[in-house]
């Protein structure tokens, strides 16, 4: 999977300001790997050992951030209410670059609800009755990378929290999520650079849980 003779393994991130995002870049440079953040605006990072900032308005053209990676990492998430479209568009720049220059692993944060995990559980109604709008922008990005020929993995979270890093979660593609289930996103972040480096779940969606 790598694209370089490097021994540091190089990953981009997209959504690198938002709290996934940031845990994810801190994760990954504690690891030693080098990291290149997608933002849209200048300043939004403060500079750190092997971190390099692209500043690419509306995720437009990706091909020149993406080039000369080993993987790339996508924590988009929207913020707004409504219709929204930010995952999906994300995605779709980010694979059209990937196409372009070469790297095939995709790491991707979904949430448990999306695609075939939505079912009839007291969690999955409450999300999707809260966050429709969301859940249906994530299903769109999820249809798009799963029709890639990318080495993909979709990381399915229940609810986030911004607690300290424990180090213990338990991951997998049948694990029960109910209404209660949560996960810091320290180690959210944890799981999704060890997986982007050595993966465990190529092409499946594991879902995660304290």
């Amino acid at each position: 999977m790598r694209q370089n003779d490097s021994e540091v393994f190089r990953m981009v991130v997209l959504g690198a300001t938002g709290g996934t995002g940031r845990a994810v870049v801190e994760a990954a440079l504690r690891a030693g790997h080098a990291v290149t953040a997608v933002t849209r605006r200048a300043g939004a990072l403060p500079p750190a050992p092997g971190l390099t900032v692209a500043v690419i308005p509306g995720l437009g053209d990706l091909t020149e951030a993406v080039a000369g990676h080993d993987a790339v990492v996508s924590a988009l998430g929207p913020a707004a209410r409504g219709p929204v479209t930010v995952c999906a568009d994300g995605i779709h720049s980010a694979l059209r670059a990937m196409k372009a220059t070469g790297p095939r692993r995709l790491v991707v944060v979904s949430a448990h609800g999306a695609a075939e995990s939505r079912d009839r559980s007291p969690y999955s109604l409450a999300l999707w009755a809260s966050v429709g709008a969301k859940m249906r922008d994530k299903e769109a990005m999820e249809a798009l990378i799963r029709a890639s020929d990318t080495d993909w993995t979709i990381v399915r979270p229940p609810a986030l929290r911004d607690s300290a890093p424990t180090g213990h979660y338990r991951t997998g593609t049948d694990l029960r999520i109910r209404l209660t289930t949560a996960v810091s996103r320290a180690d959210l972040a944890d799981f999704i650079v060890k997986e982007t480096v050595e993966p465990a779940y190529l092409r499946r969606a594991p879902r995660i849980a304290s």
